[in-house]
């Protein structure tokens, strides 16, 4: 169920390439810069609680990956990411919350799905 509300929430739009590109044995490292975040809601912790999460699912999902994400919120309910791993720009990811704003549980899902999309770039 948890998954299905995930996929449903999970706007992917393709602008970008197919990446793939072999993983490393080191730790996740990335760079993560969120623009726009005065429209977050108090709720949602802010820009830093926005990278912090994203960083936690990548270095879990894709230990050695070395990433970028630019997450830019569009509304309070809506939040787009751009991401580079492994030197290749993957399809822009688009979240939206339907019911309400963005918060806590909602920015872990976005988290984990940028992690997943990180992880399938990554892999040899």
């Amino acid at each position: 169920m948890r998954r299905a509300l995930a996929t449903f929430i999970l706007l992917l739009a393709a602008t970008g390439l197919p990446a793939g590109a072999g993983a490393m044995s080191a730790p996740a490292q990335g760079h993560c810069r969120v623009l726009q975040a005065e429209k977050l809601p108090a709720a949602a912790g802010g820009a830093r609680a926005i990278c912090a999460a994203i960083e936690r699912a990548v270095a879990a999902q894709a230990p050695g990956a070395r990433f970028s994400v630019e997450v830019k919120v569009v509304t309070p309910s809506m939040l787009a990411a751009t991401l580079v791993v492994n030197g290749r720009a993957l399809p822009e990811q688009k979240f939206a919350v339907m019911d309400r704003t963005v918060g806590e549980a909602s920015i872990r899902r976005f988290a984990n799905a940028l992690a997943a999309e990180v992880a399938k770039a990554a892999k040899p």
